[in-house]
């Protein structure tokens, strides 16, 4: 017996020939592991570079766009008329009455001829209509105006068209530019690509994500601090843990199908506004909310609370003295999570019909509105080459609010985070 225990009590010949082989087989399973890591991670960063390339270069373009100068000459085609008409409130009300519209294609006429109103974007005169408004000192002047020109000589123009518009385009070659497309960043949605902008799209999502923050974020912190401080453990709470994880995994078209029964026939808001679009995703953010709170709640220690209590706070400030401020950085990290989706949601508002035309930026919560996904979603569906490079632009600035939100998501999380 003795014997056997002393054999097994051999010590281990590291240096034998089997022992080696089985640490050369450990490291070369850890180097391709590490390897297969790498090689994850490069796969992601080249699909992840691919993806950002190819939506900024078709992107940018659509902040750019293609003009050609327009020499009008006022004092000639008004018979003289006084700046004074085009200040104030009724500015535009007179512009519409000195009929501009009628002297900017009449002016075009004069100088690219017949066919020049082709060459032309037909919302082009109200670029002169807004710097008339700015400067009305301009109708006593003859001044050049550099206007937006068509779809198709714009798509000719920066890459490829048909064989009509590459012909106006080689014909006028000398005369056309590029500016910066400022029309993209203050219009609204329009049937002409050269005059469609984000403005109101933005707009809506901006009301629509207050809309919703002002409701899932108070109700989900607060379920999430009965749930975690005061809910008693039994067979309810349970099923109300059970219910919240479950509503976390739910299809988001489910909460458009919800807003539409609820919101729209039952209550009968009105259709396509932020009201509604903020209550529905209100509905789809919260148990993301309640979960990321739980987390957090569960994370503070729990000396932080016998210490509270030790020193004479009641239950209710040990919570929302020292608890709360303590979970309030993985509470807002959560919330900014659920906005970040909630923010690039489609189906849902597509459901309680967020998809209508907008030409008019939204002033209020019930007023018709659409949101950044929905317009991208429906930019996409035009035939319209020009549309393509809108498409695209427009999904750059649906990144950057969703980077925006991150960074503040980062920000609120180092402001308020302590650390025990």
């Amino acid at each position: 017996m003795n014997s056997l225990t002393e054999a097994k009590r051999q010590p281990t010949d590291w240096q034998g020939p089997a022992m080696q082989k089985r640490i050369a087989r450990r490291y070369a399973a850890e180097r391709r592991f590490k390897a297969m890591g790498f090689g994850a991670i490069f796969l992601s960063a080249g699909f992840l570079a691919f993806l950002l390339v190819v939506m900024v270069g078709n992107g940018f373009r659509g902040f750019t766009q293609t003009e050609l100068p327009l020499v009008i000459d006022f004092p000639a085609a008004t018979g003289g008329v006084s700046p004074s008409e085009f200040e104030g409130p009724n500015g535009n009300a007179n512009l519409q009455a000195l009929g501009l519209r009628d002297i900017v294609n009449s002016s075009i006429e004069i100088q690219y001829g017949a066919d020049g109103i082709e060459l032309f974007s037909p919302g082009g005169w109200t670029t002169v209509s807004a710097m008339i408004l700015a400067d009305p000192k301009i109708v006593e002047q003859k001044v050049t105006f550099d206007l937006p020109v068509t779809s198709d000589i714009d798509v000719a123009y920066k890459d490829s068209g048909n064989a009509e518009a590459e012909a106006k385009v080689a014909k006028y070659s000398d005369q056309f530019s590029t500016g910066f497309n400022w029309n993209f960043l203050s219009n609204s949605d329009a049937t002409d690509p050269m005059q469609v902008g984000i403005w109101g799209a933005f707009k809506g999502s901006l009301i629509t994500m207050i809309v919703t923050l002002l409701l899932a974020f108070p109700i989900g912190v607060l379920t999430a601090l009965y749930l975690e401080e005061y809910a008693p453990t039994n067979r309810l709470t349970d099923l109300i843990e059970v219910s919240i994880n479950n509503l976390a995994a739910v299809p988001s078209i489910i909460f458009g199908l919800l807003g539409l029964a609820v919101f729209l026939n039952f209550f009968g808001m009105p259709r396509s506004g932020a009201l509604v679009g903020g209550l529905t995703l209100a509905l789809m953010t919260m148990p993301v909310i309640v979960i990321s709170g739980r987390n957090a709640v569960k994370a503070v220690p729990p000396s932080i609370r016998e210490a509270a209590l030790g020193i004479g706070a009641s239950p209710l400030q040990v919570v929302f003295h020292h608890v709360l401020p303590l979970a309030l950085p993985g509470i807002l990290t959560g919330t900014i999570i659920g906005m970040a989706r909630a923010l690039g949601e489609t189906a849902p508002l597509l459901m309680i019909g967020m998809r209508a035309f907008i030409a008019t930026p939204p002033s209020g919560i019930t007023d018709p509105a659409t949101v950044l996904p929905v317009q991208i979603f429906l930019w996409s569906d035009e035939v319209d080459r020009g549309f393509v490079e809108k498409t695209s632009a427009a999904i750059i600035v649906l990144l950057l609010f969703l980077l925006m939100m991150n960074a503040l998501a980062i920000y609120l999380r180092n402001r308020f985070e302590t650390r025990w």
